[in-house]
């Protein structure tokens, strides 16, 4: 600290600088101030004393130096401040801060200010170490604006060019991601011409869009090595983009989306409905935005499931480091996957499965579900013949018999049994129709073959009990485990009916399991034995191997069960990107959910993403957005994000009579709990000093001519009758 002695000079006369007196005036008083002998004056006042003369010319006062003792003569207030003033300057030294000009001037107005906070409070807080230098915020505003990024969601920088609004974002998104608070880093900026139409630029898309963009890739380069950018933008850590791109996270129109009442193209949606998440509950839809015509490719997994997405739609995928280190799920977009879905011999982006089976509302069925399942395997339905089951296992005969109540299940030879009517003594001679026909004549099923049969969309779109009671029906008559040796169990399901193999996938897949499919055709097939007679193939096979979640039994049947189980269960079901393909142009939406995981269910039970969570997102140049982007941008809002709005709305370059989606969040924003505006005038410029002043002086003037425009509808307003 500074040893401090005060004279009050204001008695009598006073000294000038030549040692002549002068008449009393307005009071004066002499400071003189004792640095420390463990403090350099060379560092205090500059080399050549270029500091001392900055503190000369900020203020009113004479400063005389000799040693460490520096004395100061004026009025008490100039003197008082110039003593403020070196007394934190000794302050940002003893805490290893180089001074500058610009630290002197600005612990100077920080002073003057009078805001009760020590500038070397201020001028010390570091916010990011990168590239050899420390960023640190340069005034008072700048500190209140970084500290609101700390305790705020979502924070608005308003203020003129130079203030350091997406400069110190950017060092606070850097450090973020440095300690592993957020995943990525996104970037982005309107791309609107600032006054004049530039015309048709050459090159690729991205080339086109890069010189709005390039203020944020300056930036960036600043404070991390640019050697590891070109790395994390392609791993999808960092994220430039223009604002147009926020909203083409997109699938085309007529793409389905499953709800909880089935699947629904994704055109349909409105804000308010219902979608399934990724723990397979019900999901309310935030946003819809119509992208109009996109660039569309079909994203299709090793197991057969596809869908279409835009470019730009967003994937939740996991590597195999991500895996085995145990690191959360990144987040990619389509284009950064493109080429890049293997790795060496295996697949390079895992996608995540349902957590649990997908949650249909319960609906009554005619018939139990398992004793569905056996039928559709091994039961015969045509309608011909009383209905009939065979199997070679009576556990499931008798399983039959109890679940389908006034059915007599009788032998009638080997494997057959007949599916009959019970009749009591006192029944009468009136014909009824058999139950089990007539459920089935209810169902469609009536008169269905091996090739034709199928479940029911009552017994599919049901809840998860009812479905896998009738999976569980399939395979134990035409499904069964494969064990290998050092390997886990795979079920394997056979079918000649295309549509029942199509209705086992779903089951498979609605149950949060992955099921794989290959055909063996009929054609050149060797005829099998039957009875001692050859019987030649008439339809093609359908080979369906499956795996589902620990926890969920693909069987009942026991012998099938331990068998099952011995292996040591089915191991973890997996599905993997296998091709990314274009598929032309579409008209595209995009679709924002409330899930935590922001993941909806699309085509094929196929998880996909469309908010930005775990992500620091600043949204730059944001006076350029209309009110409906702004909407856009924020509602894409995910869990564990945080969003920083830099803008200016003095410098609008919007089409004329488009009002700035800036100024009007403010009014529907301001004073909402986690949303902070930070606003920062002239006085927090960091760029060369006219800079500031220049700001002042188009202030003025913008004020002088609203003032004039004023006065002029005043003039022309006509006085009213009797006046």
């Amino acid at each position: 600290m500074t040893d401090i002695r005060n004279d009050d000079l204001s008695a009598g006369s006073t000294s000038n600088g030549d040692g002549q007196q002068e008449p009393k005036g307005e009071p004066r008083s002499q400071v003189k101030i004792v640095i420390p002998a463990d403090h350099s004056m060379v560092s205090l006042l500059g080399s050549g004393d270029e500091l001392l003369h900055v503190i000369e010319r900020e203020f009113d006062a004479d400063i005389h130096v000799r040693g460490n003792e520096i004395t100061a003569t004026g009025n008490p207030a100039e003197t008082a401040l110039v003593t403020a003033l070196f007394d934190e300057l000794v302050e940002l030294l003893r805490k290893g801060t180089d001074l500058t000009a610009d630290a002197v001037e600005r612990t100077a107005a920080m002073l003057r200010a009078e805001r009760g906070v020590r500038p070397a409070d201020v001028l010390t807080v570091g916010i990011l170490s990168a590239r050899g230098r420390t960023i640190r915020p340069k005034t008072l505003n700048q500190k209140r604006y970084a500290d609101a990024i700390d305790k705020h969601t979502i924070v608005f920088a308003i203020g003129p060019a130079g203030t350091g609004k997406t400069y110190l974002a950017m060092a606070k998104a850097v450090k973020a991601l440095q300690a592993k608070e957020v995943n990525r880093i996104i970037l982005t900026r309107p791309a609107v011409e600032a006054g004049e139409r530039l015309g048709f630029l050459p090159g690729t898309l991205y080339e086109k869009i890069d010189p709005y963009l390039r203020p944020l890739y300056d930036a960036l380069h600043d404070m991390i090595d640019p050697d590891s950018i070109p790395r994390l933008m392609t791993a999808g850590t960092i994220e430039i983009a223009p604002l147009a791109y926020m909203r083409g996270r997109s699938q085309p129109v007529d793409t389905h989306v499953l709800t909880p009442s089935g699947f629904q193209p994704i055109g349909e949606l409105a804000v308010g409905d219902l979608v399934v998440g990724s723990n397979g509950e019900p999901t309310p839809v935030l946003g819809v935005y119509p992208q109009g015509e996109k660039d569309i490719y079909r994203v299709t997994a090793q197991d057969g499931a596809s869908t279409l997405a835009s470019g730009d739609h967003l994937w939740a995928v996991a590597t195999r480091d991500d895996r085995r280190r145990g690191k959360p799920l990144r987040v990619l977009t389509t284009r950064n996957m493109i080429g890049n879905v293997r790795a060496n011999h295996y697949h390079r982006y895992e996608l995540p499965l349902h957590s649990a089976p997908v949650c249909f509302p319960y609906r009554e069925v005619p018939m139990d579900p398992y004793a569905l399942g056996l039928l559709l395997g091994d039961g015969c339905l045509t309608g011909t013949t009383t209905p009939s089951f065979a199997t070679g296992d009576p556990e499931l005969a008798w399983e039959l018999k109890r679940l389908l109540p006034g059915i007599e299940v009788r032998p009638v030879g080997g494997p057959n049994y007949h599916l009959g009517q019970l009749t009591s003594l006192w029944a009468t001679t009136t014909l009824v129709e058999n139950p089990v026909t007539a459920v089935a004549r209810r169902l469609g099923l009536h008169a269905a073959r091996s090739a034709t049969k199928f479940v029911p969309g009552l017994y599919l779109y049901n809840s998860a009990r009812v479905r896998l009671a009738v999976l569980q029906g399939l395979l134990d008559t035409d499904g069964g485990p494969v064990t290998q040796e050092n390997r886990t169990c795979r079920v394997q399901y056979t079918t000649t009916s295309a549509r029942l193999r199509d209705d086992v996938i779903f089951l498979v897949r609605s149950l949060g399991g992955v099921a794989y499919q290959r055909t063996r055709p009929a054609e050149g097939r060797a005829p099998h034995l039957a009875k001692g007679h050859l019987v030649h193939h008439r339809h093609d096979a359908y080979i369906i191997d499956i795996r589902l979640p620990i926890g969920i039994e693909p069987f009942r049947l026991r012998r099938k069960l331990a068998k099952y189980q011995t292996a040591g269960g089915g191991g973890r079901p997996m599905r993997f990107i296998e091709s990314i393909e274009p598929a032309g142009t579409a008209e595209a939406v995009c679709i924002a959910v409330a899930a935590a995981d922001s993941l909806y269910t699309t085509e094929d039970f196929l998880l996909t993403h469309n908010t930005l969570n775990d992500s620091f997102i600043i949204l730059d140049e944001a006076q350029n957005t209309s009110a409906e982007q702004m909407k856009m941008f924020l509602t894409r809002l995910g869990f564990g994000s945080q969003v920083v709005v830099t803008g200016d709305i003095t410098q609008v370059d919007l089409p004329t009579g488009q009002v700035s989606g800036l100024r009007v969040v403010q009014g529907i924003l301001d004073g909402i709990e986690d949303i902070h505006f930070a606003r920062l005038t002239s006085h927090d410029v960091v760029r060369h000093r006219l800079v500031g002043k220049i700001v002042d002086a188009y202030e003025r003037y913008d004020a002088q001519e609203r003032q004039t425009q004023q006065l002029d509808r005043g003039a022309r307003t006509p006085g009213r009758k009797g006046s």
